[in-house]
């Protein structure tokens, strides 16, 4: 094995940081997991960030514990005047004292931020305007205050909207989609860079530019923004090679010396010797942003709270927070698993990292590297093909605790076509199936049960519906991929035409309403919905005709 140390900058980040997220020398990327060698880069010097629960942990764990505000993302965003010592010194001295207003407390010593309203846009003619004038009011430039859980960026950046003033991970490559859509070749190079600037500061991408999210990421979409940016910038590929590998490297770090049915940090090695990858997350206390919930499902639960919180957080890690797909209780929040479970979504990302890796070296001239990468790509195509493949007929997770395929078909199944690995006849019954039990009148549900959670009927989400149509339009299931894009374009635009809004998620069932559950109200913008519906209308330019048409019913408002 070849091994690499981290750059000095960022082994004092990982240093200073290293109570805050468990980036220790070997949780922090000290060496490259099975080969790889990123390439020396440039590091911009990262101070270390506020983390509220370690800075004044009595302040934090009083207002989120009393339920201060109902959002309990709020308090984690807000910044303090002065420095967190002094903040937490403060309230020591003064919290006993009688007649004492934790509310005037916060209001006297820190900034409460706001959110990020597109209710103020100008009227529009069709839904394409209406997203083209979006695209400046959800830009932002990083500059965050002095004692900030805001991770600074060097150029400017697209947030999705609502309580969400950072950007987040996945999102931003289907946001990137839109913007490539709308001609803002600009911006998705901006964006591009402030990803390949978090892997250089960090090590890794976090699951958004906050503090409290370095100690996991999020889907692994930056090879797709590297070929998304290489259509109009034929150099990206070569360029981001050394951030394309050290992203492979930190989802891969503890694989060359893993046994058998073991497992560490984000690597599994199944039983019979074939690697592949689950969710995880560095902590194992409860989210800062969501602490009271978190506190709450552990309470439900007779398995240890750092367990719980555990996979609460790896959870987040997939995007999917939450959804029956990680419980062993499909109604049960805390019988959540998730480090238990191999997802076939992430290991199709991974393979897709690993063939643009193998890209990017043959460009480079090293046919060694390409090798090596090429290599992984098929080991992990047969591992998925062997584990991830359900009798019934369909991709679906595994269980490497247990040694067996999950039952439960997700929308996670079309992933292996949208990253160009399903052969033939399993594409076919993989459509089958998802024809089904997934498809509803307004797009794709994530799953088929109603369980309460935002991950599960009845809620449609943008990022799927792209997979999906972009993975079965391009391997034989043309109708299938154009019924999806339009069930959910309809619903987009049936909202979008009574309420002048988008929003985070969809109802299913052709309501015409947004999509519920989950830890906070349904927000508006919106990134990735924004993104993908110009995405979609770019493949089927006939549908924009109902853009701007008002349905002849007109069931409740969007809430």
């Amino acid at each position: 094995m070849r091994t690499s140390t981290l750059p000095p900058r960022l082994a004092g980040a990982c240093l200073a940081f290293a109570l805050a997220t468990g980036c220790t020398p070997h949780a922090g990327q000290t060496r490259v997991s099975q080969g790889a060698t990123p390439a020396a880069h440039t590091s911009v010097a990262a101070a270390t960030p506020l983390q509220p629960d370690i800075d004044y942990p009595e302040l934090f764990e009083s207002v989120q514990s009393r339920w201060l505000f109902p959002d309990q993302k709020l308090f984690v965003d807000a910044a303090p005047h002065e420095a967190p010592p002094r903040v937490r010194a403060a309230y020591l001295a003064a919290h006993d004292a009688s007649g004492f207003d934790l509310a005037g407390f916060v209001d006297a010593h820190f900034d409460l931020p706001g959110t990020v309203d597109a209710d103020d846009i100008a009227p529009q003619p069709t839904l394409r305007a209406h997203i083209d004038a979006l695209w400046p009011h959800l830009t932002r430039t990083s500059a965050p205050a002095a004692h900030d859980t805001l991770l600074a960026l060097p150029r400017p950046y697209v947030v999705p909207g609502g309580r969400f003033r950072e950007i987040y991970y996945w999102d931003s490559y289907f946001t990137m989609r839109g913007l490539a859509e709308s001609g803002r070749h600009d911006l998705v190079g901006d964006m591009l860079e402030n990803f390949a600037h978090l892997i250089d500061t960090w090590g890794h991408i976090p699951n958004g530019n906050r503090s409290y999210y370095l100690s996991r990421s999020q889907p692994p979409f930056f090879s797709h923004m590297v070929r998304l940016a290489a259509q109009t910038t034929p150099d990206a590929l070569v360029r981001h090679l050394p951030q394309l590998q050290r992203e492979h490297a930190y989802w891969m770090d503890g694989a060359d010396a893993l046994p058998p049915g073991r497992a560490h940090r984000r690597v599994v090695r199944l039983r019979d010797g074939q690697v592949l990858n689950r969710y995880w997350d560095d902590r194992d206390t409860a989210r800062p942003e969501s602490f009271m919930q978190d506190r709450e499902t552990a309470a439900e639960s007779d398995r240890p709270d750092a367990e719980i919180y555990r996979d609460l957080r790896a959870g987040a890690e997939s995007g999917w927070d939450y959804s029956s797909r990680w419980f062993d209780d499909p109604m049960q929040l805390h019988t959540i698993r998730t480090t238990a479970i191999v997802p076939v979504d992430l290991n199709s990302l991974l393979h897709h990292l690993e063939r643009t890796i193998a890209d990017a070296c043959d460009a480079a001239g090293d046919v060694a590297c390409a090798e090596r990468y090429r290599r992984f790509a098929e080991r992990r195509d047969a591992a998925i093909q062997a584990h991830l493949w359900h009798p019934d007929g369909y991709y679906a997770d595994h269980d490497w605790q247990r040694g067996r395929v999950r039952d439960a078909l997700t929308a996670a199944a079309l992933f292996p076509l949208y990253v160009d690995i399903a052969p033939a006849d399993r594409t076919r019954s993989t459509a089958t199936a998802v024809r089904r039990d997934l498809l509803r009148p307004g797009g794709l549900v994530t799953t088929p049960v109603d369980s309460g959670q935002q991950w599960d009927a009845p809620n449609v989400w943008a990022p799927l519906q792209w997979v999906a149509v972009d993975g079965l339009r391009r391997h034989g299931e043309p109708a299938l991929a154009r019924e999806i894009a339009a069930g959910f374009i309809a619903n987009v635009e049936g909202i979008y035409a009574r309420d002048r809004k988008l929003v985070e998620k969809y109802d299913a069932d052709g309501a015409l309403q947004g999509g519920g559950g989950g830890e906070y109200p349904l927000q508006d913008g919106f990134g990735w919905s924004n993104g993908v519906a110009l995405a979609l209308l770019g493949l089927y330019p006939d549908l924009e005709h109902r853009a701007g048409a008002r349905p002849d019913h007109r069931p409740a408002p969007v809430r």
